[in-house]
Order: C-alpha cells, then structure tokens, then sequence
C-alpha cells in the first residue's frame, strides 16, 4: 500500500493519498491539486476516488477540480446534501482500491455529515472529528438546525461509541494540526494512535456526556468569517481554478482595497497608502478570510509578478476570487510608511502598547501595562483603541504589522510596529507579567 500525506502549513490542512494496485484515492484534496495528480503519475497510478470527510469550513476543497481533471467518482457523507455529481456514503460502506479497503464510520459532531475513514483496520482517517491532542469545534452546523450543544452530544458519541472502540495500535491522521480554528487545542503533532490520544488527549478522558457538552460549548471563540462561505462553496463545489486569473494593473480603481503581501519590514519602508498588509510569509490565506471584507475588490501589491500569483491561489484557497489585478513597487499611487521600533527602543521611550496577539498567548506573559486586542477583533473593535502615540506588538512582527495597516486604514499614523515582537522583548531578558 501507498500512503503519503499532503501538509499545507499556511492552512495548517492535511490531505491523504492512498493507492494500490494502479489504483489511488485522495482524501480531503486542497483547492489547487496538481501535486496529486504529478504523484499518482510518479507512482504511476490513476486516481479513483476522491473522499471528503466532510465540508470544510476553513478551506475550498479541489474535490471538483480534481475529479474533472481525473474522472475520479467524489465520496462524500450523505448528510452534505452536495450539489456536485458524488456517491453518498453511509456508515459501513467500503470502497476499495486495488487490494486496500476503506471503511466509512459515521461520526457527526464537528458537522452533521462527517465520516472517519478506517483503512485495513491499521489506519484511520479522522478528517476534523478527532484531532492530535483535540477535537472539533462542534459550532459550524449552521443553518442546518442544529445548536452547539446538539453537535457535542453528537461528538461524544461519535468518540465513544465508534472511535475509542478501535484499538490502541491503530493509527489516527487527522485533516488538521496545530493553528487551525477548527479545533482549540490542536497538537502540532500531524499523526498519532489511539492508545496515545486516549491517554492524552483532554477531550477524551473519562467523563459524562453532559460534562463534554458543557466542555466543548464553554469559551468557543467566533468562527472566522469565512467559514460559513467556504461550506457553502464546499457543498456546490468549487468553479475551476482556469477561471481565476489575475493581469498587471497600470493604475488602481479608487474603490479597490489594496492588499499589500509584502513582508513586514518591506511595507514599513514603504507602501500604497490605505493599503493592509497581510504578508506571504505567514498564515496569509487565513488572515485575508478573516480579516478582509467579503467580496471586496481587491488589488495585490507585490514586487513580483510570481508574488501575485501565489497571492491570488491563495486567496482562492479560502474562497477569495476578488483579485482584479496586480501591482509593482513601481506603481503611481501615493505612498506611506510604517515606524518600526526596537524593543530596546520600546522599552526607553515607554510608549502605551497594543498587544495582538491572542488572550491565551497575551496570558502567558505580556509587556507590563499593554493591553489586549486580539488581531481577529481588531476590525470591530477600532474605537476600543486608545488614541494617541502607540507601539503595537504581537509575537514577532507578522499580525502586528497587519494590525498597524488597518489602523492606518481609519487615519491612525502615530504608530510604531514593535520588531521581533514579544519574542524579542523576552530574549531581550526585559520584564513580563
């Protein structure tokens, strides 16, 4: 048997191909997915199946994509009432490539439709129903007539009845890891088995159902937007990527929002007034969803044509296809700039500090006297921030520059973006509480 997973680290996604005898299988396929089809032809096999575990909320799946460049069959839990041509599954049902046999298992809880995927009684494939160290959030049935508390119930049920019964030696691969949104308290561990899940894992140790319930509904922070769009996108399935393409600009359209996908230090230096910088090099894709208004035209501003494209599959990763066009560092737009400051500079000049990043990290040791916007709430909570000279900081410099760029937004520009972050500050040996 052939077994390789697919890790996307800037969507913190895990997808599976599994083959035998010529034949392949493709479980929970990102959006753009030439990388299947360039290794089934490697390993010389033709890909049969494409599986989804469920529809994703945090992504736009190439289940489509993949099965019309393929001609592969998409399988699919018969909750998703799915759009697409599909073969619905239901609990038991096995579907076989070459030699290798995958067996559906029902186990709703993260969504009403999601299936776990046993593979020769050696494997299984979780998708976001059990994660490494966690679960999934039990909050994303929306529409579908389900509260939290019923999707919980679902969940522990689905844990205890159907997955804790399998054996300790049996394998767990998961759709995610660590900083996913779908789940609380993911591992950056990609794999582990039972045995260690059922000894480690907070969400699976002995308790009542209405213990679990109350556990996996306390404290859930708000899905990022775009979750609900992505399902939706999900569950019609994707248009071709052929579609989304994306030209150079020679001037921008005043209505346009500018996204700058430089780093840092580049869009400090200088950049396209008004623009948000969200750059490459992080959690882009997430961000923008979160972050970025729905449907908002957007122009990329980078300082290479290659920039922009991967820009643009991106976006299109999480269901942005706004992009009307790119620009250059050689644009003829007003521009501005961003301070950068020091944390030794910070320190000596004692300026009053917003703290982006999250409350946990923001509870494990801060800068004394800073207070505390979480970047995802940021949009919403503008007013909340004190006026006046501010340095913002968040854990090394990415989220607290994006901050900066949507303060600059709603006039804001007695601002400094605090170097290296709060890792700097506490390598530096200066005080936190």
């Amino acid at each position: 048997m052939f077994f390789k997973q697919f890790y996307l680290s800037c969507l913190a996604h895990a997808s599976y191909m599994i083959a035998d005898g010529g034949e392949a299988v493709v479980i929970d396929p990102q959006r753009d997915v030439d990388q299947y089809l360039e290794e089934a032809a490697r390993q010389g096999m033709t890909i049969k199946y494409v599986i989804e575990t469920h529809l994703h909320a945090d992504f736009v799946s190439g289940h489509r994509e993949l099965a019309s460049r393929t001609g592969a069959q998409i399988v699919i839990g018969a909750e998703a009432n799915a759009e697409f041509p599909h073969v619905a599954a239901h609990d038991g049902d096995v579907i076989r490539v070459g030699n290798v046999r995958l067996r559906a298992i029902a186990t709703p809880g993260h969504t009403p439709e999601s299936m776990s995927w046993i593979v020769d009684d050696a494997k299984v494939l979780t998708g976001d129903t059990l994660f490494i160290g966690d679960v999934g959030r039990p909050d994303l049935a929306g529409g579908r007539g389900f509260t939290p508390q019923q999707m919980a119930a679902m969940m522990y049920d689905s844990l205890h009845s159907k997955l804790l019964t399998l054996g300790d030696d049996v394998e767990v691969w998961p759709a995610h890891g660590a900083g996913s949104a779908c789940g609380r308290n993911i591992s950056k561990e990609t794999t582990s088995t039972i045995g260690v899940q059922r000894r480690t894992n907070y969400a699976l140790k002995p308790m009542p159902r209405e213990e679990f319930v109350r556990l996996m509904t306390t404290e859930i922070p708000p899905p990022p937007q775009y979750f609900a769009r992505d399902a939706e996108i999900n569950r019609r399935g994707a248009r071709p990527l052929a579609e989304i393409a994306v030209h150079k600009l020679t001037r921008i359209d005043g209505h346009a929002l500018v996204l700058d996908v430089r780093d840092e230090k580049s869009f400090g230096a200088r950049h396209i007034s008004r623009a948000v910088n969200i750059g490459l090099g992080g959690q882009f894709a997430s961000w923008c969803g979160t972050l970025l208004p729905q449907d908002a035209a957007l122009v990329v501003a980078t300082d290479s044509e290659s920039h922009a494209a991967e820009a643009v599959m991106r976006l299109a990763r999480v269901g942005i296809e706004s992009a009307v066009g790119y620009v250059t560092d050689d644009a003829s737009a007003p521009t501005e700039s961003l301070a950068q400051i020091s944390v030794a500079e910070l320190r000596d000049r004692r300026l009053p500090v917003l703290d982006v990043r999250g409350a946990g990290e923001y509870a494990s040791g801060h800068i004394p006297d800073a207070v505390n916007i979480p970047l995802p709430e940021l949009p919403q909570r503008i007013a909340d921030v004190a006026t006046g000279p501010l340095a913002v900081v968040c854990g090394g410099g990415y989220r607290s520059s994006i901050a900066c760029s949507l303060l600059m937004r709603e006039g804001r520009h007695d601002l400094w973006n605090v170097t290296g972050g709060t890792g700097a500050w506490a390598r530096a040996g200066f005080e936190t509480i």
